[in-house]
């Protein structure tokens, strides 16, 4: 019997930004996940072959190569349109979604803590929730979680390689908060 192999329906790509090699996964649905730079491009790829596994490295389409110039524009901290870029949220929890939702709308340069999301979504008390799951955020930085930040505008955590240095870079960027105590102390 011949064994007929069925085409990758996930696919990925490395791309060079502002801050290092990103990654970014796509299928017939958008965006299925993006990734910040790990220590080297081939960390890089290393990364986006365990959280995507089967997925197969190609060239990215025009919708997607659209979505990479947005990316790298943010990144460069220039004007950009990466909340309309369709991301692919199955399988991604009802309330993770919501919190990506406010998140998403916070505009560059601007933040809001855990709490303040929380508040927003009608959960007053769900601050920590609220940071789990920008903690499991797998679209960062199109979800921009690094412009949330803990109680008194503190960095609070960040889940992507470097830390609260890379989240401190990525609002650097963006011109936020800039002198403002607490934040870049």
């Amino acid at each position: 019997m011949m064994r007929v192999s069925t085409p990758p329906t996930r696919f990925f790509a490395l791309f060079d930004t502002a801050v290092g090699a990103c990654g970014i996964a796509w299928g017939e649905a958008g965006i299925c996940g993006l990734q910040l730079p790990e220590a080297d491009a081939a960390q890089t790829r290393a990364r986006m072959q365990q959280r995507f596994a089967g997925a197969c490295e190609a060239l990215p389409d025009q919708a997607v190569q659209a979505a990479v110039r947005h990316i790298s524009a943010m990144l460069r901290g220039e004007p950009n349109e990466v909340d309309g870029l369709a991301l692919d949220m199955r399988g991604v929890p009802d309330f993770h979604q919501r919190v990506y939702a406010v998140a998403r709308a916070i505009p560059p340069g601007q933040t809001l803590t855990y709490g303040e999301v929380a508040a927003r979504l009608g959960e007053p008390g769900a601050a920590r929730a609220v940071g789990q799951a920008l903690g499991r955020n797998p679209f960062a930085p199109v979800v921009p979680c690094h412009r949330v930040l803990a109680a008194g505008d503190k960095p609070g955590g960040f889940s992507a390689s470097g830390g609260i240095r890379t989240k401190l870079r990525l609002l650097i960027i963006e011109g936020a908060m800039r002198g403002t105590p607490g934040l870049f102390d």
